[in-house]
This record gives C-alpha cells, sequence and structure tokens, in this order.
C-alpha cells in the first residue's frame, strides 16, 4: 500500500493532543468541591444552545444508544446510519467501484437526510464539527470509531438558525464514551455463507479517573477493520453485464458491455470500394475461431467485452482510529476538556482493464504490416487508407486504485457555570488529506504507443495466448505510485453560553447565544506524472480554495401558559467569498461575499402528561461549495454507461461521435456565478406517551429549496440535446489524435426543490414474566421530492418511488422493526429491514440497451417500463453475558438470505450491472462471532 506520511503539522498536533489529554488525566480538583457537583445540573441536548433541567423540546430528536448499535449487529458507522429509516441519499464504499473522481465518491461514505444530500446535513462529534471530505462539508463517517460512541443524536428537523448552512436538513452529533473506566477489549469476525467479503475487527478502550469523584477522567479508544473484496464473478446476481431478463414474454438481455473488446476489434478504411463498401469492422479472432473470445459476445461483425468479470461487487478496505478524550474540573465551576481523534482509512477499487478506444496505427508501422497485413487480401492492403483498434489492456491486469484518507480532529475548550450562566468556548483544529495512488492497470502513453506500433503485442490473441515476454513488457511500462492528493483543512472558534432569564406565571425563560468563526482551505496537490500526463489525458489542476465564515445567533425559550412552550431562534450568517491561491495575485477572489439572516420558531404543548404537541417553521441559508463555485475545468473520465450518439446529423459537433454505442468523455467545472440557496422548513407532529411501555410518534416535515444547486446529469445531457446543447464540446483523444466528444457537467442554480414526508414511530415494551420484549416499528414516509429541471421554468423531475433522472431512487416507505428479548444472561434480537418497490429504468422503444437473447444485435421493439420489487432483510444476534466481565454473541445478518432485487438500471451508484449497490445486501446471508472482555 501507498501510505502517506503524516505531515509535521499533524505529528506536532498529535503531540499537543496526546501531552494535555495527560496532563488532564494527572490533576487533581477538590474533594468536596467534587463531591458539590453531584446535584441536579442543567444538560444540554442536540438542537438548541441552551442547557436546562428538561429535555424534551419541540423539535423531533431520535436517540440511537451504545445499548442499541450493539443490538444492530452494524459493524461500522456506515452501515448503523444506514439502518435510520429517514436516511436516503448517502454514498457507501461500493459506489466507489468505477465512480473515480468524476463521482466525487472515492470511497466515502457519508450521511444524508430527507434524500437531500450530504452536505445539507450536518455531522458533528460531540457538538463540533468534523473535518470536512470536501469543499463543502461533507463528512467522511468511515473515520468515527463505533466502539467509542455513547450514543447518536439524531435531529430530524432543519437547524440552520443555530448551526449554520449545512443544518437544512437535519443534524446528525456522534457522542462519545466519556467519564469510563477500566479496560474494555472486544473482536468481531463476519463470514458470509458465500465466497468473499469476509470482514473482522478489533477495539481496545481504556480510562481512567472519575469526574464525580476524582475530579477528572481520561478514555481512549483504538479500532481496527479489515474488510475482504468481493468479486462480481462470486455472486449470480452480479456476475455478468448481459443480464437475461423476461419482459411481457420476450426473452431479453440488458447490455452492459463494451465495444474495447478482448481480443481487439479491428477498424479499417479503405480509399475505394472493397467488396461493396469502403470500410471494414471485425474482430479477426472471431473471423477465425468462428466465435468471440470468453467474456466477449458477438455483435454485429465485432464482439462486444463483459467487463463485469473484472469489477468487484464490493471493494477491500482497511481502518484505524484512535480516539482520545480527557476532562478535568479546575474549579467547583470550570471543566477543561480537550479530545482527538486520528485515523487512517484505506480503500482499494478494482474496474476493467484500461482502454484503447479508437487508437490509430500509421500504415507503414510494424504493427500494420506484420499483424493486420496477413489478416487482408491483397486488393484490401493496397486499398488501406486507415487503421484503428479497440482493446483492453488486460494482461497489464485491472485499473487498480488505493484511495488513503488520513482525518484528524482536534478540539479543546473550557465549559462551567458562572452563576446562573452556562458557557462552553471551544478551538477545533480537523485536517483531512486523501491519496489516490495508482496501483496498476495504468500504461504510460508514450511507452504504450511505442510498444502497440511496433507490433510486439498481439492484440488479436487472447490474453493467455499472449508469450510470458509480451506481458512482462506491458506490465513494465504501468505506472504506479500517487496521482493526486486532496486536503481539507478548518480552522473554528465557537462559544455558547446560557442562562435562565426570568420568570414567567408558566415558569422560567431561557435565553442562549453564541459565535463561531471558521477558516476553511480546500487543497489539490498533483504528482509530478500527473503534471507530465503520462497517461492519456490532460494534467490534473491544482488548487488552493479557501474562505473565512462567521455567524451569530441568539435563542430563547418560554413557557406561553401552563404546558405551552415557545423556541425562537435568529442567527447571522456571513459566508466569505472563495479565494483561490493557484490564481494570480489579480486574480485571487473568485466570488463575493454572501450573507443573510435566519430564523426558527418551534412550541411545543403538553395538554396532559401524555400527550406532547409539536411544531417548527423556520428558513435557512447556504452557499454553494468552493468547488462548485471555483472548480477548474477538468477531464473526469468517461460517462458510467454506453450512449448512442444523441446529436442531428447535421449538428457541426455529430462527425466526432462513435459509430456504436460507447461511453463519452465528461468534464466538470466550476461555476463562479451561483448564487446562495435558501431554504424554509416546517414540521408539526405528536408524541402519545401513556406509560413507559407504550409510545407512538408522528412528525410531518416540509424543506422546500430555492436556487438549489445541482449538476445536469449525464442521462439528462444526452437524453436532451437541444436544451443541453452548449454542454457539448470536444476532447483530442492521444491514442487516435483525432476529436471527440466530451460533455461538461457543471453546476447551476435550478430554481426550486420540493421536499415533504412523516417520520413515524411506535414502540410497545411488555414483561412475559420469564422474558421482557421491547419491539420498535419505525419508518419514514416521503409524501413529495421533486426538482425543477435545469434549463426549464415549469418541468419538475422526480425520483420518488422510481429511478430518476438523476439516476437515483428516492424510497416513498423505509421500515425498520427492532425486537429485544431478554431473559436472564441471554439477549436476543430480531430486526426487520424494508424498502418499498419503485419504477425501475425505463428504455424506449428500441434503445440500445435492450437486445434478444436470441439475436444479441437486435433491438427489442417496444418500451421498457418494469418494477423493482421490494426488498426486505432480517437480522438476527443472541447475546450471553458469562459474568459481569465477558459477553459473546452471534449473528446472522440477511438471516433469509435475500438477494438484490433485479434492476436495469445503467448507470449511478457504481459500475456494478443487473443490481443498485446503493439500496441492497451485497454480501447475502453472514454469519458473525463477537465476543467483549472487561477488565
Amino acid at each position: 500500500m501507498y501510505r502517506k506520511k503524516i505531515n509535521i503539522m499533524d505529528k506536532k498536533l498529535s503531540l499537543i493532543t496526546i501531552s494535555l489529554l495527560t496532563a488532564l488525566g494527572t490533576a487533581t480538583a477538590d474533594e468536596s468541591a467534587v463531591d458539590d457537583r453531584v446535584a441536579v445540573e442543567r444538560i444540554q441536548i442536540t438542537g438548541s444552545s441552551i442547557k436546562r433541567t428538561d429535555i424534551e423540546g419541540a423539535l423531533p430528536l431520535a436517540t440511537i444508544s451504545a445499548e442499541d448499535i450493539a443490538n444492530s449487529g452494524v459493524t461500522s458507522v456506515s452501515e448503523l446510519i444506514q439502518k435510520i429509516p429517514a436516511m436516503q441519499g448517502y454514498q457507501v464504499g461500493a459506489q466507489s467501484v468505477g465512480g473515480g473522481d468524476s463521482s466525487g465518491n472515492n470511497g466515502k461514505q457519508t450521511v444524508s437526510l430527507r434524500d437531500l444530500g450530504g452536505s445539507y446535513t450536518l455531522v458533528l462529534l460531540n457538538g463540533r464539527r468534523m473535518a470536512s471530505a470536501d469543499s463543502g462539508g461533507t463528512v467522511d463517517i468511515s473515520s468515527i470509531p463505533l466502539a467509542a460512541i455513547k450514543r447518536v443524536d439524531v435531529l430530524m428537523d432543519g437547524a440552520s438558525a443555530l448551526y449554520g448552512s449545512d443544518a437544512i436538513a437535519g443534524v446528525v452529533n456522534f457522542i462519545m464514551k466519556d467519564d469510563f473506566q477500566g479496560l474494555t477489549v472486544s473482536a468481531r469476525a463476519d463470514k458470509p455463507q458465500e465466497t468473499g467479503g469476509e470482514s473482522s475487527e478489533f477495539s481496545i478502550t481504556g480510562g481512567f479517573g472519575n469526574l464525580n469523584s476524582d475530579g477528572f477522567n481520561v478514555l481512549m479508544t483504538y479500532s481496527h477493520s479489515e474488510n475482504e473484496n468481493l468479486r462480481s464473478l462470486d455472486r449470480e446476481f452480479g456476475k455478468t453485464g448481459i443480464v437475461p431478463f423476461n419482459y411481457n414474454g420476450e426473452d431479453l438481455f440488458l447490455l452492459r458491455a463494451s465495444s474495447n473488446a478482448i481480443p481487439a476489434n479491428l477498424y479499417l478504411t479503405f480509399d475505394q470500394e472493397i467488396d461493396g463498401s469502403t470500410s471494414k469492422a471485425y474482430n479477426p479472432y472471431a473471423e477465425i475461431n468462428g466465435e468471440c473470445a470468453q467474456y466477449n459476445y458477438a455483435s454485429g461483425s465485432t464482439c462486444i467485452y463483459d467487463y463485469t468479470e473484472n469489477l468487484e461487487i464490493s471493494p477491500e478496505s482497511e481502518s484505524d482510529n484512535l480516539y482520545l478524550q480527557g476532562s478535568v474540573y479546575l474549579n467547583d465551576n470550570t471543566e477543561l476538556y480537550a479530545s482527538g481523534s486520528y485515523s487512517t482509512y484505506s480503500i482499494t477499487t478494482r474496474i476493467a482493464a484500461n482502454t484503447l478506444n479508437n487508437y490509430k496505427f500509421e500504415l507503414d508501422s510494424p504493427f500494420v504490416t506484420n499483424l493486420v497485413q496477413p489478416l487482408l487480401t491483397d486488393a484490401q492492403y493496397d486499398a488501406l487508407a486507415d487503421v484503428k483498434i479497440r482493446w483492453r489492456t488486460r494482461p497489464a491486469g485491472s485499473r487498480s486504485n488505493e484511495y488513503d484518507t488520513d482525518t484528524f480532529n482536534f478540539t479543546t475548550g473550557l465549559r462551567g457555570d458562572y452563576g446562573d450562566v452556562s458557557y462552553d468556548f471551544a478551538l477545533t483544529q480537523a485536517n483531512s488529506t486523501r491519496d489516490r495512488n495508482m496501483v496498476s492497470g495504468y500504461l504510460i502513453t508514450d511507452q504504450l504507443s511505442a510498444l502497440l506500433d511496433s507490433g510486439a503485442i498481439d492484440v488479436f490473441a487472447r490474453p493467455e495466448q499472449l508469450s510470458e515476454s509480451m506481458n512482462e513488457a506491458l506490465r513494465a511500462i504501468t505506472y504506479s505510485g500517487n496521482w493526486d492528493t486532496l486536503k481539507t483543512k478548518t480552522s473554528a472558534i465557537e462559544g455558547s453560553a446560557s442562562a435562565p432569564a426570568f420568570e414567567l406565571p408558566a415558569g422560567l425563560v431561557y435565553v442562549g447565544g453564541g459565535f463561531d468563526y471558521r477558516e476553511n482551505e480546500f487543497i489539490s496537490v498533483t504528482s509530478q506524472a500527473n503534471k507530465d500526463s503520462i497517461l492519456t489525458g490532460s494534467p490534473d489542476a491544482e488548487y488552493d480554495l479557501s474562505r473565512e465564515t462567521y455567524g451569530v445567533y441568539l435563542e430563547a425559550v418560554a413557557p406561553i401558559i401552563d404546558g405551552l412552550e415557545v423556541t425562537t431562534a435568529v442567527r447571522y450568517d456571513n459566508i466569505g467569498a472563495v479565494n483561490d491561491g493557484k490564481r494570480a495575485a489579480n486574480a485571487q477572489q473568485v466570488n463575493d461575499d454572501a450573507s443573510d439572516t435566519t430564523y426558527k420558531i418551534s412550541l411545543s404543548y403538553r395538554p396532559n402528561d401524555d400527550l406532547l404537541l409539536r411544531g417548527s417553521i423556520g428558513t435557512g441559508f447556504k452557499s454553494a461549495s468552493m468547488i462548485d463555485i471555483a472548480g477548474p475545468k477538468v477531464d473526469a473520465g468517461v460517462t458510467s454507461q454506453n450512449y448512442d450518439c444523441p446529436l442531428a446529423a447535421s449538428h457541426p459537433l455529430a462527425q466526432y461521435c462513435f459509430p456504436q454505442l460507447s461511453q463519452y468523455a465528461i468534464a466538470t467545472s466550476g461555476n463562479d456565478e451561483l448564487q446562495p440557496e435558501t431554504s424554509k422548513q416546517r414540521s408539526a407532529g405528536f408524541v402519545y406517551a401513556p406509560s413507559n411501555e407504550f409510545s407512538v410518534s408522528v412528525d410531518w416535515w416540509q424543506i422546500n429549496l430555492t436556487n438549489q444547486v445541482k449538476k445536469v446529469t449525464q442521462q439528462q445531457i444526452f437524453a436532451d440535446p437541444v436544451t443541453y446543447n452548449s454542454l457539448y464540446g470536444t476532447l483530442l483523444n492521444e491514442l487516435s489524435g483525432e476529436l471527440e466528444i466530451q460533455v461538461l457537467q457543471a453546476p447551476v442554480n435550478i430554481g426550486k426543490s420540493n421536499n415533504q414526508g412523516i417520520d413515524w414511530v411506535v414502540s410497545l415494551g411488555h414483561d412475559f414474566s420469564m422474558v421482557y420484549l421491547r419491539s420498535t416499528l419505525r419508518g419514514a414516509y416521503i409524501l413529495e421530492s421533486e426538482t425543477l429541471r435545469v434549463g426549464t421554468i415549469d418541468i419538475y423531475d422526480t425520483s420518488l418511488g422510481k429511478f430518476g433522472t438523476d439516476s437515483k431512487v428516492t424510497f416513498p416507505h423505509i421500515i425498520q422493526w427492532t425486537n429485544n428479548f431478554s431473559h436472564g444472561d441471554f439477549a436476543h434480537s430480531i430486526n426487520l429491514n424494508y424498502r418499498s418497490g419503485y419504477e425501475d429504468q425505463t428504455y424506449s422503444a428500441n434503445a440500445s440497451q435492450i437486445r434478444y437473447q436470441s439475436d444479441i444485435d437486435q433491438r427489442f421493439e417496444q418500451a421498457i417500463e418494469r418494477n423493482v420489487s421490494s426488498y426486505l432483510t432480517v437480522d438476527y444476534l443472541t447475546q450471553w453475558d458469562v459474568n459481569d466481565s465477558a459477553s459473546v454473541g452471534f449473528g446472522i445478518k440477511n438471516l433469509l438470505d435475500r438477494q438484490p432485487p433485479l434492476s436495469l438500471r445503467s448507470s449511478g451508484g457504481g459500475y456494478q450491472v443487473g443490481y443498485d449497490p446503493r439500496y441492497v445486501d451485497q454480501l447475502g446471508r453472514t454469519y458473525y462471532l463477537k465476543g467483549t472482555y472487561s477488565f
């Protein structure tokens, strides 16, 4: 692995963290003063700046305890997030298979409420922002150690008036363990029933010092996990890109294959008619042997390659997480605290071998005279005007990328009480570095061209037919090493204070307020090999983007009458202009500052002890990410699916289209004219809890966005070349020396986005003499999810209950049913997870991707409109507390071995074919064993 070294600043900060935490742990406090602190205290909950004794509020807050996490059977924070019904639109590791830099996945695992995306959901660690994984605040949650979590607060309502622009959809606050004494070691191993995808994890947590009796506490948690890759060939549902299915009684194929075949397809042009034509396209191997080679299928006279043989269902990964935390009471009312975390996360993705798309040879090259001429008649050779091939360099191996991410978070601060005033002031430094390292399969362009032109490689032979010298010659010109590095840096200072202000007849009025100031930087550094463009394509642009933001807010909670409480909050934000340190000195500032004032009003009413009515209304404000504003134009790979040329023959760029179904080049860029997004949020609901054993809650929510920033999708660009004509351009193919079509995906303000839904929970507990049952049924019902189509004024697109033009699905219903049985030293959990079905990607009549099984060259004359079935999985866990120190658990994930339902998607979510990896369990039935021992 290409592990990068921690830079000097990270080393210094790590030493500072360890030193400070050690100092906290050895500090002492007055014993009698410590004992006084056992009195009733005010606490602060996620979604409010005010500390108070009553934790019930007007906003829907779901709390996931450490016990809930243990009973769920999850192995990572990402897997835990996926179990929450309100979560939609997050990224998972499988999306990095083929996602690459064009999609921005690169192994990230994110959080997203309401299917709005990661940049609209604020992720906090102990109430503080974490290191961003991009230029817009999206957090990669793979850096959070599951073993150190005390609880997770999920605020399922907009909180921009308190937290700022990235809390429009809500807040997820990971609260880590504190005041922990002793030493706990745990280990776990997971083994799927079928081949591949094994995983293991180990964690150790230790702490000493009791805050109440000793006046200090120090906590340390270290965890290590490994996940084995799972190949597409290892699962029946994902092993081929030529997917058979039946539609209206017809046996058909979904065709996700490539004309870059193995062995190569040959394309000839003649300067006169030969056998009635001036061109010939065919596969020499198939012509000689009567059929295409393995993993290839006949398509006319050429062959198409099923590239899924080299794909992975899920990639291999490895992570290490270290978390340190310390607190010490300086006096009766003042606590000094610090926490630091360092994580390394590595994910390796593998896709099909490198492509040679329309590689062109000189007619007098040894390749033509030695390899092509023997295939031709004398008349064909004499009239030869142009020679091209489409091939994959499979002998050099799959294209493998390793993404290594190092994340560092450090926070220190003071909190306490001064009279009736509770305060909290903190400094935070958060950094993230992500290296993209090419491991194998990427060939140096100049050396590859020289090797091919020499005729030393027989591209018309199967890979196993090549001599060892040919294979070695290809491997010798493979680039291996760092390609680029992305860095994010955040420095922040923030403070808050709250106090009871005065008393009304109905009770105390609390007031609070605070501020935060942040400096954010997003840096791209390319390797020398990247700068030198040793591979196909232009060098990636370097940039050093930065901006400063600050905000101030006020909040008040007032009891109006007995049982009725109103909370108001107002916030002012200033988002500074983006500066690019790589630009000329007189052009560093890319855009202008943006500012706005937002508010939130919420109320709760308790007509009696059993019923709580609540509601809220508020606004939000969000500036586009730095890369969306100032990102340079960069080549971003190719489209995620094959397309026919969408341009009319009369279009001036039509001449640069491919004659066959092909992937096209794409580029991305920023837009310095983007305007800030604004939002309006509303919610209303109730909680009915007549006893500790039964409760039900229902909350309606609505989020409407104006000037939302979106990129036009590939599917939209190719489906409507008239509306998006300006996004079509050309790119020079260095291998063929010819121009090809390239489409541009740039962010724009689309206008409007309307979203609303209902969250509900029913919880029931009952003591059946020897067995106690706690059963919770919770769900998310999306009523509306639509966005204005780019370039239109009244056409809305939606993915609600369907595979939309954004290549995603918004599920109308996601439901989770957890059942926990406990008796004696044993506890059992049976958990059900349900997603509703949806309309699959549709295809028009005669679509290029749909073919007859009886004749793969014949397109299906009818439109395809089908449904993907609903998806239900069942997880089981039994845990035995052997004694006060030890416990063991055995579980089965996906107990019913539910396979992913067939989906004909041809874009979005990675290169996997025949199903959608974002919404299903790909491992199948998986057994696991875990154990915990406390000293």
